[in-house]
C-alpha cells in the first residue's frame, strides 16, 4: 500500500499547493473551491490507505526483499462473459435520451438501471450464494 498512499498523498498535495496558487493569479472562488475539494478528496483516499495498511498483511510489492514468485496465486474470479453491462450502457442511452425527448423517458432509463445494475452484482449469486 506504499505506492498508493504515495500517489494520493501527491495528488493531494499537488492540489493543495495549485489551489494556493489559483488564488494568487486569478481570485476566482469557484476554482479554488474545486482544487480544494480534490486535495481534500486526495488525503481522504490517503488516510483511508493509510489506516487499511496497518490492518492487513504486507503485500508483496510493499516488502523489499520479497521475490516475485511471492506475489503468485489466485488473483480472482473473472467471469468467461457477461450481458449486463450491454443492459447497463442501454439505461444509460435511454436516460441520455430522456433529456432530449421527455424527462420521461428519464424515469424509464432508472427503471431500467435498477434491473440491470442489480442483474450485474448477483449474477452468481445462485443457490447457496454459489459462483
Amino acid at each position: 500500500m506504499k505506492s498508493e498512499r504515495w500517489v494520493f498523498g501527491g495528488l493531494a498535495l499537488f492540489y493543495a499547493l495549485m489551489a494556493v496558487i489559483y488564488w494568487f493569479t486569478t481570485h476566482e472562488v469557484v476554482g479554488v473551491w474545486v482544487l480544494g475539494l480534490s486535495a481534500a478528496m486526495g488525503l481522504m483516499v490517503y488516510f483511508y490507505v493509510r489506516v487499511l495498511s496497518r490492518r492487513i498483511d504486507p503485500r508483496p510489492s510493499d516488502d523489499k526483499e520479497a521475490e516475485v514468485i511471492d506475489g503468485a496465486g489466485v488473483i480472482g474470479f473473472f467471469p468467461p462473459k457477461s450481458i449486463w453491462p450491454f443492459w447497463c450502457s442501454v439505461t444509460i442511452a435511454v436516460m441520455c435520451l430522456g433529456v432530449v425527448f421527455g424527462w420521461w423517458l428519464t424515469v424509464l432509463g432508472m427503471g431500467i438501471g435498477i434491473w440491470a445494475v442489480s442483474g450485474w452484482c448477483f449474477e452468481f449469486y445462485r443457490g447457496d450464494y454459489a459462483h
